[in-house]
């Protein structure tokens, strides 16, 4: 019986025949997950992954075929035969230098219908697509957490064990996904920053980073209050709106001075100034900071770049706080002269 439309066959061979009708359908289920193939082939190479069969010796992890774990062994030699020629970065497959070189080109040829946003690979396209579905049908035996995807439950399952499968080979800190393990390495061990903002000409080390940029050039608010017509620009001041106006969320409070954070990732920053824990020393001079962001501000006063300039006078400053005090004085300064020119010629 063809499980799309119910309709009854005599033999397998007309029941495959037609299943041409049904294009896209995914036939085989695995038995021992919840995933479904297209072909018994893409079956049977899934399977490996429940078996020992293909298993890393060093990390553990369980590949689907001999050439994927050939290729999954170069992680840990640290061999990387492929190198990409406009930024010269190395990598280990020859699929990754092709995706690689597509930041470069700037080529996005998968859209999606709903919301029109563009992505450079399929499977890409294909996640981000469950993102529109309104149910979520799979969730997590330890915690009961809906997602709307299946393979979000695997990710989310590294938060009850601990498990972090990746390590950084240059600080040997460990991650729970590739893509945390490949942001880690442009922000703490690589100077290049590939990405431009076409408004300002400002650089940055991520994708990421260059999209929460520009939300300051395009005035965009994704995120809206579902209580009121609020909307805002980052998802902080709307879990601020949440807390202050419709009492909805958990406030962290500090037990010494009683201070509220939106987040336990503020308040942990914030306990460091209790306890006068300042691990992060600056290599210019002797000051010590708490937070690496306070280091990372205060190192600029020792470099001479300056990203800001005044749109009135061009003169440069290092933050952001000192140009907008200088534009509101040089405004004011300007307009006094004006009308002391304005004032002169009528007389």
């Amino acid at each position: 019986m063809c499980t799309v439309c119910d309709k009854r066959f005599t033999t397998k061979k007309n029941l495959a025949k037609h299943r041409a009708l049904h294009p896209g359908e995914k036939w085989y289920p695995c038995t021992q997950c919840e995933k479904r193939f297209r072909s018994r082939r893409n079956l049977c190479h899934h399977k490996n992954l429940h078996t020992d069969k293909y298993k890393c010796t060093e990390c553990g992890r369980r590949c689907s075929g001999n050439r994927n774990l050939a290729v999954h062994r170069r992680s840990h030699s640290r061999e990387k035969l492929f190198e990409c020629s406009d930024c010269g970065k190395r990598l280990t497959r020859l699929g990754n230098l092709v995706r690689h070189r597509k930041i470069h080109s700037g080529e996005k040829p998968f859209e999606c219908t709903v919301c029109r946003k563009r992505f450079m690979q399929s499977d890409h396209l294909a996640r981000h697509s469950g993102n529109h579905r309104d149910d979520k049908p799979f969730r997590c035996p330890v915690c009961d957490r809906a997602f709307k995807q299946f393979s979000y439950i695997h990710t989310h399952m590294r938060v009850h064990t601990g498990e972090k499968p990746y390590q950084c080979s240059l600080c040997d800190r460990f991650f729970r996904l590739p893509s945390h393990l490949q942001t880690h390495k442009r922000r703490a061990h690589s100077n290049s920053r590939p990405y431009h903002c076409p408004h300002c000409g400002k650089v940055f080390k991520t994708n990421s980073e260059l999209k929460l940029h520009l939300r300051i050039h395009t005035r965009a608010q994704p995120y809206s209050c579902k209580h009121c017509s609020d909307n805002f620009t980052w998802h902080d001041q709307l879990k601020t709106h949440l807390l202050k106006s419709h009492n909805e969320g958990t406030w962290f409070t500090c037990d010494i001075c009683q201070k509220k954070f939106i987040s336990s990732d503020r308040l942990k920053k914030h306990a460091l100034q209790h306890e006068d824990v300042k691990p992060y020393v600056c290599s210019e001079c002797p000051k010590r900071f708490c937070a690496a962001a306070a280091l990372k501000r205060h190192q600029l006063r020792h470099s001479d770049f300056k990203q800001f300039s005044c749109g009135k006078c061009g003169k440069q400053f290092t933050y952001k706080s000192e140009v907008v005090f200088h534009f509101k004085r040089c405004s004011h300064d300007r307009l006094g002269i004006i009308r002391l020119f304005n004032t002169r010629r009528s007389e």
